[in-house]
């Protein structure tokens, strides 16, 4: 049982992160979290200020996990090999933390930490469109593409929506053959 001396900020957030995890956003409670640490529900408040302060704890963790994966991904890769690796990556990502993932897709423009750690979660992936001639807005366009498809790949994916018996992976290979094509060979017309 985690005494209240022992509990930190970070303590409680990375609970909060597993129940998300485990049970999805909306199962996240102060009550729950409190459960998992072995104390009281009141221990919490003086790590937290309360349940949505939580929940941004748990989405900034959730991004900056995601922005840690794609960077690792796309360290010391190029071009097709890259955007593969990005795609890989955020399949992995979402299908091992679905709960977590799903908090990374929310858009948060009044939040300036948060949109600080969404830039950096994207940082790899437009230095690997950079690498594919593609910066500025044709780098934003072939960034949202890409997580666009993906998103919907994994979406999809996470809730058991491909039920024909096809091969899913095969699938997944299929997509990402057809989008590192489209974005490593864009006309210039749409540059």
């Amino acid at each position: 049982m985690t005494t209240r001396k022992g509990l930190t900020q970070q303590a409680v957030v990375t609970a909060a992160a597993a129940v998300v995890d485990a049970d999805g956003p909306d199962a996240l409670t102060v009550t729950r979290v409190a459960r998992e640490l072995g104390v009281r529900p009141p221990s919490l408040y003086s790590h937290v200020a309360s349940l949505d302060a939580l929940r941004r704890g748990v989405a900034l963790a959730a991004i900056a996990g995601l922005g840690d994966v794609l960077g690792a991904a796309a360290m010391g890769r190029a071009g097709g090999e890259a955007l593969r690796a990005l795609s890989a990556a955020f399949r992995e990502y979402a299908g091992q933390h679905p709960g977590l993932y799903e908090l990374t897709t929310a858009a948060r423009r009044d939040d300036a930490e948060f949109a600080a750690a969404s830039l950096g979660a994207v940082a790899p992936v437009l230095a690997v469109l950079a690498g594919c001639g593609l910066v500025g807005a044709d780098a934003i366009h072939a960034a949202r593409t890409l997580r666009s498809a993906l998103h919907g790949f994994v979406s999809l994916e996470n809730v058991g929506g491909f039920g024909l018996d096809v091969d899913v992976d095969a699938s997944f290979e299929w997509l990402v053959t057809g989008l590192v094509s489209a974005i490593t060979a864009a006309p210039e017309s749409l540059r």
